[in-house]
């Protein structure tokens, strides 16, 4: 069998999003099967980052960069998507100076700018740095108007410090309107609601994102402080 056609098969489970699926058939291939190893060790990474079982993502997706920067420098868009998963996966499991990392790489290659500067705002939010928050999401939203991440990401950041509930208000519309069964972005209209007074908008949204995001705890910790408020 050519080596295009072992790597077609899997590709092919992974694009109908059969990721259980793509992941044990490349799984399964023989060690001395003719596949290219830093393509199966991709789609690999990428399928256990479907999955959410990050610590093997990681493993697979930093033999792809590794062994890519050693052949082109890490320039390719395989490796710059490599490089942003990592990122994303970083900031999901609290290794935000590695995320930090991936990311200033991305913005140096001028990746996905929009979503770089909104991830390096999350990780200035959770680092306790609003104003720099502030203005990675307003990069962010310069390079992409309608990024939903960015819009209820600023959003929810002037929310929380109650600098301007308008904008904040307005940000978290347009990214609902874009994401509307997004458990975030309805946490996020309910917290802007609550902020400004409006109890009985807030309860609502944010019984609408408890039920959507399950038992996430920022999201269950909102809706019992929301729903504990007088009118």
């Amino acid at each position: 069998m050519a080596e295009k056609d072992y790597i077609k098969e899997g590709a092919a489970l992974y694009n109908r999003g059969e990721h259980s699926s793509s992941l044990a058939y490349f799984l399964s291939l023989p060690d001395d099967c003719t596949a290219d190893p830093a393509e199966l060790a991709y789609y690999i990474g990428l399928c256990y980052a479907r999955l959410k079982k990050y610590d093997d993502a990681l493993l697979y997706l930093e033999q792809v960069v590794t062994a890519s920067s050693r052949e082109d420098g890490g320039s390719s868009e395989r490796v710059l998507q490599c490089r942003y998963l990592l990122a994303v996966i970083y900031c999901i499991t609290g290794r935000k100076n590695l995320a930090d990392f991936e990311l200033n790489r991305l913005l140096d290659a001028g990746y996905r700018l929009s979503s770089v500067y909104a991830s390096l705002a999350y990780i200035a939010w959770e680092e306790g740095k609003p104003s720099v928050s502030l203005s990675y999401y307003e990069k962010s939203l310069e390079e992409d108007a309608d990024n939903p991440t960015a819009l209820n990401g600023m959003g929810y950041v002037l929310a929380c410090e109650g600098t301007d509930l308008t904008k904040a208000l307005s940000c978290c519309k347009k990214a609902l309107d874009l994401l509307p069964e997004s458990a975030a972005c309805l946490d996020s209209m309910g917290w802007v609601y609550y902020k400004m007074g409006l109890y009985s908008e807030a309860r609502t949204y944010a019984r609408r994102a408890a039920k959507a995001g399950g038992s996430q705890p920022v999201i269950m910790e909102h809706l019992q402080e929301i729903q504990g408020a007088e009118e």
